[in-house]
C-alpha cells in the first residue's frame, strides 16, 4: 500500500506553538508530499494568521470549529483529511527533519495500523521543561512506558505523537469523548478490533509539555484520574503497577512520620532513590540545575498521578 500521510494537529489558544511546529514541518527531508490539517478548537487566540504564513510552503488545510476538546478535534481533522494514514501531533511539539521519513521507513518495513513515537527535550527548552521531560520518560520514574525501547508490555501510543491508518479510524471511530486518557482508550479499542500498534523509536518529537510546576501537576493529576476509569472500562488491562505512584506517596508520608519518632531507615530509602534519580538526570542532561529540578518534577509527578488515581478510584464522579 502506498502511504499518503495527513498530519492532524488540534490547537487551542497556542498560536506561538503552532508557528514553531509548522516551521519544523517545512524542514522535513521527506521527498513525497504530505498534507497538514490544522483544527482550531474554538480558540479565542486564533492561529489563522500563523497558518497563513505557511500556505506556500506546506499543503495546508485550516478549520475553525466550536470547542469540543482535543479528541473530537482530531476526529474532525481525520474526517477532513485526504490521506490514508494520519499522523497526529500535539501543537506543543517540534519535529526533527527526519521525522516523516522515519515513519514511512518503519511502516514500510513493518506495517501496523497504529504507531506511537517517543519524545525528547530540545536544546532550546527551559531547564524546567527538560526536567519535566526527564520525569516523564525516565525508566526510574515511568518504567519506560512512554517511549523507551525496553518499556514493559505492549506499547500504548500517546496522542502527542501517534499514527493511525484510515482503516483503523473507520473501525474504531477514532477518539472517544474522554477528556483525558482518550489515547489509551483508543489503543485498547484498536487491540479489540485485532489491529496492531508499534513503537517507532526513531520517530521522536521534541515535546514542550508544561512550563510551570503547577501546570505540570494539574496535567499529571488528570492522567491519574483517567486510569481507574480505563481500568473499569477495560478490566483485563488493569495492572498493579498503576498503583505504584499512590503507594509511593503513601509510603513517603508514613516514612516522614516514622522519621519524626527517630526511625530514619524508612525515609533513607527515599533519599537513596532521589539521589539515584539526580545522578541519572545529571548524566542524561549534563546540567546540575536540570538534575535538581528533576527531583522536584519527579516528586510532583508522583503526587499528581497518585492523588488523581486515588480520588478517581475511591471517590468517582457520579
Amino acid at each position: 500500500m502506498k502511504l499518503n500521510f495527513s498530519v492532524i494537529i488540534p490547537v487551542y489558544n497556542r498560536p506561538q506553538e503552532i508557528d514553531e511546529l509548522l516551521e519544523s514541518l517545512t524542514k522535513q527531508d521527506f521527498s513525497d508530499n504530505f498534507e497538514v490539517v490544522i483544527v482550531e478548537d474554538g480558540s479565542e487566540d486564533s492561529s489563522e494568521n500563523i497558518v497563513e504564513k505557511y500556505k506556500n510552503q506546506l499543503d495546508l488545510k485550516y478549520f475553525f470549529k466550536e470547542n469540543s476538546g482535543a479528541g473530537a478535534s482530531r476526529n474532525y481533522g481525520m474526517q477532513q483529511a485526504t490521506g490514508n494514514y494520519f499522523i497526529i501531533l500535539d501543537s506543543d511539539v517540534i519535529v526533527p527533519p527526519q521525522y516523516v521519513s522515519e515513519v514511512k521507513k518503519a511502516l514500510e518495513n513493518n506495517f501496523t495500523d497504529a504507531f506511537g513515537g517517543p519524545d525528547a527535550a530540545h536544546k532550546s527548552f527551559t531547564d524546567l521543561q527538560k526536567a519535566i521531560n526527564y520525569s516523564m520518560t525516565s525508566v526510574l520514574t515511568t518504567g519506560g512506558i512512554r517511549g523507551k525501547k525496553k518499556g514493559v508490555g505492549k506499547f500504548q501510543p500517546r496522542s502527542f505523537n501517534l499514527g493511525l491508518s484510515r482503516k483503523a479510524f473507520g473501525k474504531t471511530n477514532g477518539f472517544s469523548k474522554m477528556k483525558t486518557g482518550e489515547d489509551i482508550d483508543l489503543t485498547f479499542r484498536l487491540w479489540e478490533n485485532g489491529l496492531e500498534t508499534q513503537l517507532i523509536e526513531k520517530a521522536f518529537v521534541y515535546h514542550k509539555r508544561r512550563s510551570t510546576i503547577l501546570q505540570f501537576f494539574k496535567q499529571i493529576y488528570s492522567f491519574g484520574t483517567a486510569r481507574p476509569i480505563l481500568n473499569k472500562k477495560y478490566p483485563e488491562t488493569a495492572k498493579i503497577t498503576y498503583w505504584f505512584p499512590s503507594l509511593f506517596i503513601i509510603g513517603f508520608d508514613m516514612s516522614a512520620l516514622f522519621a519524626i519518632f527517630g526511625y530514619w531507615y524508612f525515609i533513607a530509602f527515599y533519599g537513596f532513590y532521589f539521589t539515584l534519580l539526580f545522578i541519572d538526570a545529571l548524566i542524561e542532561n549534563k546540567n546540575i540545575k536540570v538534575a535538581f529540578l528533576s527531583i522536584i518534577t519527579s516528586f510532583t509527578q508522583f503526587i499528581g498521578y497518585g492523588l488523581g488515581f486515588l480520588e478517581s478510584k475511591f471517590f468517582p464522579e457520579k
